[in-house]
């Protein structure tokens, strides 16, 4: 018991509290005995319900606890009924006997003819329709208690649900609280007076953007094998080298035999449905190497984490045939840093501002970034009021950046979803010839266009979703937006592809707009004990290992991923085009920055020399969010490090890391 609430308090309580009231965890230890689950399945369940709901996962008291409990003891009933009517219809079977319903036409032979009897006719069309677009009854529960949670748990737009009521952004708590800081040892950006004549950071693409721009669902089977394929041949060469080994090192993890041998191939599963586990875990095989075959993996004697479509170097035997007993999980080597000319890093220093040695250490002479993940409005209006304030926070410090990871006009949104909604007044447009590119021009484009008035020295930086209602690329990885005048953004504005890498000066960033955290915390099985405890530094560190900013194959099923708020309920999910995933691949080092925006409590960690930022939503579906802020100074250059690049051309590594303050604040 004591160990249960070690456990409870090192994964609920939030820093700088490090132990939950009694209460609270006297509710905690409840759940786990009523529904027999460990403390990390809890942690899982309290996620998802805080996601559903929309609320801060920081907002653990006793209330939200017991209305967690009531929400999962709901959960297990309706599973219970819903299992107990299949049992019912299948002890019926084929065999029960029909029963009369109103007017005792039990085979349906009067069909009308008898006054009262109900036709046994097929619905019309027209009934049809109005059958599927006709408003579901309110739920029993719902009647009976207006507090209980809906009993599909899926939330409808402006219904209370669980008690938790949506907060008006206006009265959302502690505005401007800074939940994490990175290297909190450096001063925070000092603005100028006045915003800067000229831009002071160079933004440059270190992706090849036209590539983006395949056809999308033209996908052949041949070209995502050979692309899958090649993957696995690929790391097996990078690991050979890495390890210095010979070709008579590796083998067929399918074939039978008594010697050791290293088998290189990709992490599956032997069924499309449920999680992975240790029982089904396989190794999926190139046809170079092993013919494309499937082989069980043996994994009791090696602590790792496991995902699908991850690509692995096992050690091990198949002395059976039937399976591959691993005994040692080799390590992929790393990408090396990024690297630039001292030249170079004097360069970009001058345009910060910097003239001499010391200067490097003002505040005023940091880099300032802010960062920001949609969605950018709560699901009860189209306000987008946290856009405005974030732009106003701009506006405020003189931003040299504003990065906006979609989505921005989301398909998720209850009201674009269902297109019943009022645009405010403009001169330009017709209301009823209003299209969504009037719509983002008018709501998202209007804020832009004022920061960019108030600060010209601006760069703003836009990378879709494929969860964007506009952008026509429904595929991952995906093109940017298109139709800069159409949209009314700025010249200051930048729309890029997502996944991207850019470089700000000579900071790389890699971004990617889709939840690859979520789907890898969902999908990851941990065997023994890894070497990373904490879930938020493993899931980055597969990303850097697999050098890909989502590795996971076969995409989540959309069925299983949080609810949203339009009427179907359904996530988008990950609409990944395989032909193209290399599109999504690192080649030649590892990013000074890697932006990740998760549904998963916001955080920044240094994850094998890379700073990884989860800025969190900037609003939640009821209530605001937050976003990221970083002051990153100018890297020092040395007379010694100017005097090799001229007789040997070295260059110096960045180490970003170490000279970067990043924010996570709340709008």
């Amino acid at each position: 018991m004591a160990n249960v609430k070690v456990e409870l308090n090192e994964l609920f309580a939030v820093h700088p509290v490090t132990e939950l009231p009694p209460d609270v965890l006297g509710e905690l230890q409840s759940i786990l005995r009523l529904h027999s689950i460990t403390p990390q399945e809890l942690l899982y369940k309290w996620e998802s319900y805080s996601m559903k709901m929309g609320m801060d996962q920081a907002s653990l008291d006793l209330g939200t606890a017991r209305a967690l409990k009531k929400d999962l003891q709901e959960m297990l009933e309706r599973d219970s009924r819903g299992k107990a009517h299949i049992r019912s219809a299948d002890k019926r079977g084929a065999f029960a006997t029909p029963r009369a319903g109103k007017g005792d036409d039990v085979f349906g032979m009067l069909n009308g003819f008898v006054p009262n009897t109900p036709s046994q006719r097929p619905p019309t069309g027209a009934s049809k329709r109005k059958a599927v677009f006709e408003t579901p009854a309110q739920p029993k529960a719902a009647k009976a208690n207006g507090t209980s949670s809906p009993s599909d748990a899926r939330g409808v737009l402006g219904e209370e649900t669980s008690g938790i009521r949506g907060v008006a952004f206006a009265d959302r708590a502690d505005p401007g609280h800074i939940v994490q800081t990175l290297n909190e040892h450096l001063e925070p950006f000092e603005a100028p007076m006045a915003p800067p004549a000229e831009p002071r950071l160079k933004l440059t693409a270190a992706t090849d953007l036209k590539k983006f721009g395949y056809k999308p669902m033209a996908m052949h089977l041949s070209e995502a094998s050979e692309v899958l394929d090649d993957r696995i041949d690929e790391f097996q060469n990078i690991i050979q080298e890495h390890h210095h080994l010979e070709d008579s090192a590796f083998g067929n993890a399918s074939s039978q035999s008594t010697e050791e041998t290293i088998a290189v191939g990709r992490i599956a599963s032997d069924t499309l449905e449920g999680r992975l586990n240790a029982a089904s875990l396989l190794l999926e095989t190139s046809r170079r190497t092993g013919a494309g075959l499937r082989v069980p993996l043996k994994v009791d004697a090696v602590s790792h984490g496991f995902f699908p479509g991850q690509i692995v170097a096992c050690k091990g035997i198949n002395a059976s045939g039937e399976y591959f007993a691993v005994s040692e999980v080799l390590e992929i080597p790393l990408l090396p840093p990024t690297v630039s000319l001292p030249s170079v890093l004097d360069a970009h220093n001058e345009r910060l501002g910097v003239e001499e040695e010391g200067d490097a250490s003002n505040p005023s002479c940091a880099m300032n970034v802010l960062l920001a993940a949609g969605p950018f409005t709560a699901d009860d209006n189209l306000a987008f009021e946290p856009l405005h304030t974030l732009c106003e926070k701009a506006a405020e410090s003189y931003a040299d950046m504003l990065i906006l990871v979609g989505p921005i006009l989301d398909v998720e949104h209850p009201l674009l979803a269902s297109g019943d909604f009022d645009l405010p007044d403009d001169g330009s447009i017709e209301p009823d010839k209003a299209t969504l590119t009037d719509v983002f021009r008018i709501l998202v484009g209007t804020p832009l266009r004022d920061l960019a008035q108030k600060v010209p020295s601006i760069s703003i930086t836009l990378i879709p979703s494929s969860r964007d209602i506009l952008n026509k690329h429904v595929s991952w990885p995906q093109e940017n937006f298109t139709g800069r005048k159409d949209l009314g953004l700025p010249k200051q504005a930048k729309m890029v592809t997502n996944p991207v890498n850019i470089a700000l000066n000579e900071i790389v960033v890699g971004i990617s707009a889709h939840d690859v955290l979520y789907d890898l915390r969902r999908e990851e099985l941990v065997v023994g004990r890894p070497k990373e405890d904490n879930i938020m530094a493993r899931m980055p560190a597969h990303l850097i290992q697999q050098r890909h900013f989502y590795p996971l194959y076969p995409p989540v099923d959309r069925n299983v991923l949080p609810m949203t708020g339009t009427t179907g309920g359904i996530a988008t999910g990950m609409p990944l085009d395989i032909g193209y995933m290399k599109l999504g691949e690192w080649f030649t080092s590892r990013p000074d920055m890697l932006i990740t925006p998760s549904a998963l409590a916001p955080f920044v960690k240094v994850v094998n020399g890379v700073i990884v930022i989860n800025p969190g939503p900037l609003s939640k579906r009821r209530g605001a969010g937050t976003y990221s802020q970083f002051s990153v100074y100018p890297k020092k250059v040395t007379d010694q490090e100017r005097d090799v690049e001229r007789s040997r051309g070295a260059r110096v590594g960045h180490d970003v890391f170490n000279r970067a303050r990043i924010d996570i604040v709340k709008i």
